[in-house]
């Protein structure tokens, strides 16, 4: 059956999510600081080395776990204080860091004739952002799950996504950073996909053959090298 759409996550294919991720560590070291516990350079990346691993569906939730050392009390004084920097992250973020070349890709698949989609665990705003940038428009299905209020892995996100855009699964490719998110589960109906290699879970490893990605990227020129092959294959 031949490919007729690709769904892309956002963070990292398309927000490389680099400063935001240096603030979340920031500001993970600082509600533990403020709740009494110091926290080193080493623990923290230990921290987030685990939740990666263990494929945790709340990667900061589960470092903030480990940071407690499993000490209710202080995880949840910590957390709290974590949480309530929601609102001054994404006002200090202020959109998306856009990854570089992206956005002619979009331009080359659509150019291809294939649909286009997103599947992220996202807040409804980053649509306007992507907007901002010119790339909204590049997509046949924009919505996420701030719309629709499904959470990969939950594979009800991706089915979403395909019957909006009229395809069956096998017909998709998707584009995604996390194993556990977004191959595994795009795997399990049946599409084909490429997993990019970037971010905080740029290591993170397959649990059984079922979740092996079809291809590999860590950049755009890799990512449109694998995706044309892909998109070639009979």
């Amino acid at each position: 059956m031949p490919f007729r759409a690709v769904l892309f996550d956002v963070g990292g294919p398309i927000d490389t999510e680099v400063l935001h991720e240096q603030g979340i560590d920031r500001d993970l070291v600082k509600a533990f600081a403020a709740a009494g516990r110091a926290v080193s350079p080493a623990e923290l990346q230990a921290a987030s080395d685990r939740a990666v691993a263990s494929f945790a569906p709340d990667a900061y939730a589960a470092m903030a776990w480990q940071l407690s050392g499993h000490d209710q009390v202080l995880f949840d004084r910590a957390w709290a204080m974590f949480r309530a920097g929601e609102a001054d992250r994404a006002a200090r973020r202020g959109g998306i860091e856009l990854r570089a070349g992206i956005g002619g890709l979009l331009r080359d698949l659509r150019g291809r004739g294939l649909k286009l989609g997103l599947a992220a665990n996202q807040p409804s705003r980053v649509v306007a952002a992507l907007e901002a940038h010119g790339l909204a428009g590049l997509f046949d299905y924009r919505q996420v799950s701030g719309h629709h209020g499904f959470r990969k892995p939950d594979v009800r996100l991706f089915l979403h996504s395909c019957e909006a855009l009229e395809v069956a699964p096998a017909e998709c490719v998707m584009v995604g950073d996390r194993i556990d998110n977004d191959i595994a589960p795009a795997k399990l109906l049946g599409m084909a996909a490429v997993l990019f290699r970037t971010g905080r879970h740029r290591n993170q490893q397959t649990r059984s053959p079922a979740e092996l990605p079809d291809a590999e990227a860590h950049d755009v020129p890799t990512l449109g090298a694998a995706l044309g092959t892909l998109l070639s294959r009979p």
